[in-house]
């Protein structure tokens, strides 16, 4: 894992980040029996992982896992489900993604579920950037960043590391 621009997030902050995140995800559905989180592919996915982790440490939720599959640079293409839908109908679920930069991979995961019913939908980023082109908001976050138009953010994750940078 290497470094091509300032750190934003060490490894130690992501995962006080996760833990924050999954406490508030356990205080917004303290009252359901189960929850789904649907990660999408890639580091979304891998984030919901983490989020899992210690979401079983710290409560008595029955947490699903989903990955969400989006075609990330054509989003208008089918979007699927590591699931059938009648495993998260009727239930709270949270979409996790790592970074929302221009909310279109966030909006179109939300369109996909929004044909699903459910008793609550709430979204859940690791880096929030203020550049949407979409009405699109997460939740619950990690950081809140205001950075240019040409600056991205990039998160790694590896089994035991993790690190978000600018580039």
């Amino acid at each position: 894992m290497t470094t091509k621009g300032n750190i934003i997030l060490n490894q130690l902050q992501i995962f006080q980040k996760i833990r924050r995140i999954a406490y508030q995800i356990y205080e917004t559905n303290s009252s359901e029996e189960e929850i789904v989180l649907a990660g999408i592919v890639g580091n979304g996915f891998i984030f919901a992982q983490k989020l899992l982790e210690v979401l079983n440490e710290i409560s008595t939720l029955n947490v699903i896992l989903c990955e969400v599959n989006i075609d990330k640079k054509n989003p208008l293409n089918t979007i699927t489900t590591s699931l059938n839908v009648e495993k998260y109908a009727n239930k709270s679920l949270v979409l996790v993604d790592d970074v929302l930069s221009s909310g279109t991979t966030l909006i179109y995961g939300i369109k996909h579920f929004l044909n699903v019913p459910l008793k609550k939908f709430k979204t859940a980023v690791l880096v929030n950037r203020n550049h949407k082109k979409y009405p699109v908001k997460a939740d619950f976050k990690g950081i809140s960043l205001s950075t240019s138009v040409k600056e991205h953010i990039q998160v790694e994750f590896s089994h035991e590391r993790a690190i978000a940078f600018l580039v």
